[in-house]
């Protein structure tokens, strides 16, 4: 046991001084890494809401909550709503709030994140550190962090 111990010790350590011997990979800066995780969580949520059945589309846990496809999509006008704060010559997308079809939800889905994508490229390093206002919840906010806000929301499903 103490040898496990050790030798996972030591490989730690080695694994640390590899990549702090490593140069630092030039990110391409604040506006790509916030693209890359836009574009990993719109390809997280599609293939979550890919996968329910559609008739699965319905369900609710409880009757107090939300069906499935409901909190899909509050994700889909969640992120319209987040974004148009941004300020952005991009034209936000008409989301119908009361679809239910399994098609017509991910259709949603995909166009509100599109949607982001584009206000995001709109952006640059600068302008997504400059202050909007943004909803009653957050106040005046960095660009940034309505970005970050979208893409928390999402992944927690609020």
């Amino acid at each position: 046991m103490k040898v496990a111990k050790s030798i996972a010790g030591v490989t730690a350590l080695v694994l640390l001084a590899v990549a702090a011997a490593r140069p630092i990979a030039q990110t391409g800066g604040v506006q790509a890494e916030v693209l890359k995780d836009l574009a990993n969580n719109r390809e997280t949520m599609l293939k979550i809401a890919d996968a329910m059945p559609e008739e699965k589309f319905l369900f609710k846990a409880t009757a107090a909550e939300r069906t499935y496809g409901e909190q899909i999509m509050h994700v889909a006008g969640g992120n319209v709503s987040l974004f148009t704060l941004l300020g952005a010559k991009v034209a936000a997308p008409t989301i119908n709030q009361k679809a239910t079809a399994k098609a017509d939800v991910l259709k949603a889905l995909a166009e509100s994140y599109d949607f982001g994508i584009a206000v995001v490229k709109e952006q640059n390093d600068q302008s997504l550190l400059q202050t909007v206002e943004g909803p009653k919840f957050l106040g005046a906010s960095s660009r940034l962090r309505v970005v970050n806000f979208a893409i928390a929301h999402a992944a927690a499903g609020q």
